[in-house]
């Protein structure tokens, strides 16, 4: 994708939405595209985790064993808690569809949350959802 298709994606997904555009293009810089057929494992629980996810298109599961806790589709994150505190994935995550993602690595996220605070509102908006929706 060109940068700028990555910075229009990225605008508008919650997370992300109030982070400026000249933000988002650092972003887009060092976010990693990667394709996932349908069927395919994410990640498995367990697995250390350092980075979140942006569906671009299709659909992710998310999962313990053969239950399901989520099913995410397009503009929607995941993976961002262990992109905030690097423990062993707590659920699996398998593409339903063929699905393109976005990766962001700890690191950027860190520099994009302490220079942006509407980045770091916007993961705790999607914590507290998740949180609520659990209980």
């Amino acid at each position: 994708m060109l940068t700028i298709e990555k910075v229009i994606t990225l605008k508008s997904v919650s997370f992300f939405s109030e982070v400026p555009e000249s933000a988002l293009v650092e972003v887009a810089a060092v976010i990693e595209e990667i394709d996932y057929s349908q069927g395919s494992s994410i990640f498995k629980k367990g697995d250390l985790g350092t980075s979140l996810y942006v569906i671009v298109s299709g659909k992710v599961r998310i999962h313990l064993d053969d239950r399901d806790l989520l099913v995410l589709e397009e503009r929607q994150v995941f993976g961002e808690l262990a992109a905030l505190d690097p423990e062993p994935r707590s659920a699996n995550a398998t593409a339903l569809e063929d699905c393109l993602l976005f990766r962001l690595d700890r690191d950027p996220l860190y520099e994009l949350m302490s220079e942006h605070l509407q980045v770091a509102q916007g993961i705790l908006r999607v914590l507290c959802q998740r949180i609520r929706k659990s209980n």
